[in-house]
């Protein structure tokens, strides 16, 4: 059975406070479905369903990917609100990276070379480091939110960025579930 997997740098635990409460300055809308705070992270990759026996290489991908980005521990700051992928068309409300980002765009890029040799699509979309809030499934209180946008300024906090995960995101009715699989140090 797969295995759904990414690659992310994990909020310590302490902001999830302040994660909860830049989720209180979202509208109260019924379309929203906010993530735990306690789970709080910036992907650096999306590698989804992935066999069992390519763990250990993406283990081994992952390792490579920090050693060449040669980051070291490094200083994030979160806080501000954006939206994916546009004010206009809402699906993914965060919280930015305003100070780190240049160190988590190249732990990104690293790690995306490694995984795309090892035959794993490459994103989509250019890298913007973030925090999931929420998401939004439909238009139902679409202009409360991008008033929200407009307006909130949230700040979440300053951590040390120590480590890289490759994480497991197990789904079900209640929503995701992240298990860490490896951890890899700065």
């Amino acid at each position: 059975m797969s295995r759904r997997l990414f690659v992310s740098v994990d909020l310590p635990p302490a902001l999830s406070d302040a994660v909860a409460a830049a989720q209180d300055t979202l509208p109260d809308a019924d379309s929203l479905r906010f993530t735990d705070p306690a789970q709080a992270h910036v992907t650096l990759t999306f590698l989804g369903d992935t066999e069992p026996d390519r763990v250990d290489a993406v283990t081994d991908a992952v390792e490579r990917a920090v050693a060449d980005a040669d980051t070291g521990p490094f200083s994030v700051t979160v806080g501000g609100l954006g939206a994916f992928p546009s004010h206009e068309y809402i699906s993914v409300l965060w919280t930015g990276v305003e100070e780190g980002a240049s160190s988590l765009e190249r732990l990104h890029e690293a790690v995306e070379r490694e995984t795309t040799a090892l035959g794993f699509d490459a994103a989509y979309h250019d890298y913007t480091p973030h925090v999931t809030l929420a998401r939004m499934d439909d238009a139902r209180g679409k202009a409360a939110v991008r008033e929200t946008l407009r307006e909130a300024d949230p700040t979440v906090g300053t951590f040390t960025a120590e480590e890289v995960r490759l994480k497991e995101s197990t789904l079900d009715e209640t929503g995701p579930t992240y298990e860490t699989v490896a951890s890899v140090d700065l």
